[in-house]
């Protein structure tokens, strides 16, 4: 049977696009959202926000919040929250310097310990919080203490560095052109391109999986304006990378931990119970879930996540200092909460906590070069985030 045909007759049976829309505003009202806040920026800096140089520093500027959101999104999707990553991003920084600089240690082998540090961390949080039942919110934040003084006497209250220039490289480094051009990185753009054809490949098969087994899906016109415009934008946004020096190596980090993440949450047995953890614990356990160990690796994988965040911020300072990751938690927590996630867990999705860290980060980046001050820009910040929550339980209600 022809699909055009086979749309046709369930686009007439559901709603259109505009009702879907509205029925699914979690997942499209942060991206449109988004949007909005770039276009705005964009006309308010006369063009500087989305010129070449500043979506590079956007883009590092904002890495370790995107792969910290992928974490803190499965420990609120679980039902808990973790006050304490930005004290283990500073404590693994310094970790990273003591032993690179201090001691000579290879970048490699540094890299392992402190992921494995950062899994540890996690690991001992966990174990309190899942089965001794202490509450999240008292254990993390014993650990944020516990870490900011642990970073204190790591360092001797003084910055460390500088590190190898190999090691700088996982976050000030670029994915070198194939081609060997000088001034346009065709590398990155045949990348970007690459990256469209397999977000159109999985979309057309999602969408397909689900007409074929009688499922509600987006409407085929809204669809293909939304793929159209994700492709736009994504070649358009290499492009703009490719006139400068190309992809950052920390992008494409990012963009493997987003897929990772993706998949995880959306096509394993593990993403989807721990989405029934947070929508209904004790269901979740007389089902056979077993919610204590899962409860446990959400929090182990936290823990290494928040480990290659401090890895990657001390490359890019070049420095370890004992005030590094200071309030990043705020930053990480509100990016999964303005993404769509719920306070009470068992809602949020990988893609909105992307998006949220991108609001986040445009919005830093964009007053920063207005000269908004900093006292303002938190006042906004907090403004943002309550909003978002208002809306997350306004929907609720309804």
């Amino acid at each position: 049977m022809d699909t055009s045909l086979t749309d046709d007759v369930r686009g007439s049976k559901g709603a259109s696009s505009l009702s879907f829309i509205k029925s699914h505003f979690r997942d499209y009202g942060m991206l449109l959202s988004l949007l909005a806040i770039m276009l705005f920026f964009q006309f308010m800096t006369n063009g500087t926000l989305l010129k070449p140089l500043n979506l590079t520093n956007l883009i590092l500027q904002n890495s370790y919040i995107v792969i910290m959101a992928l974490g803190m999104l499965l420990v609120i999707v679980a039902g808990h929250i973790d006050l304490s990553v930005g004290s283990v991003v500073g404590f693994v920084g310094g970790l990273a310097a003591v032993l690179m600089v201090r001691y000579g240690f290879h970048f490699v082998p540094t890299i392992i310990i402190c992921l494995i540090v950062g899994g540890l961390i996690g690991a001992a949080q966990g174990y309190w919080v899942a089965y001794f039942h202490v509450p999240s919110f008292i254990v993390t934040l014993a650990g944020m203490l516990v870490f900011k003084g642990l970073t204190l006497a790591l360092l001797g209250g003084m910055s460390v560095g500088p590190f190898p220039p190999t090691f700088q490289k996982l976050s000030s480094g670029f994915i070198p052109d194939l081609f060997g051009m000088e001034a346009f990185n065709l590398t990155s753009l045949f990348l970007g391109a690459a990256c469209v054809v397999v977000m159109i490949y999985f979309s057309l098969r999602s969408r397909n999986n689900q007409l074929r087994h009688g499922v509600e899906t987006t409407p085929f016109t809204l669809f293909a304006a939304k793929n159209a415009l994700l492709a736009l934008l994504i070649l358009a946004f290499c492009y703009q990378l490719a006139t400068y020096r190309g992809l950052p190596n920390v992008l494409v980090i990012m963009f493997l931990l987003i897929a990772l993440y993706a998949f995880v949450t959306n096509r394993t047995v593990i993403g989807r119970r721990i989405y029934a953890l947070g929508g209904n614990e004790k269901a979740a356990r007389l089902s056979g879930i077993k919610t204590e160990r899962l409860t446990f690796l959400a929090f182990v994988n936290m823990g290494v996540l928040a480990g290659l965040a401090g890895l990657i911020f001390a490359a890019r300072l070049n420095t370890a200092t004992p005030k590094a990751g200071l309030g990043f938690e705020l930053d990480v927590i509100a990016a999964c909460f303005i993404g769509g996630a719920s306070a009470s867990g068992g809602v949020g999705k990988v893609t909105g906590a992307v998006i949220g860290a991108m609001v986040m980060g445009v919005m830093n980046n964009g007053m920063s070069i207005l000269g908004v001050g900093i006292d303002y820009q938190q006042v906004i910040k907090g403004l943002v985030l309550l909003a978002a929550v208002s809306i997350d339980v306004y929907n609720k209600k309804k």
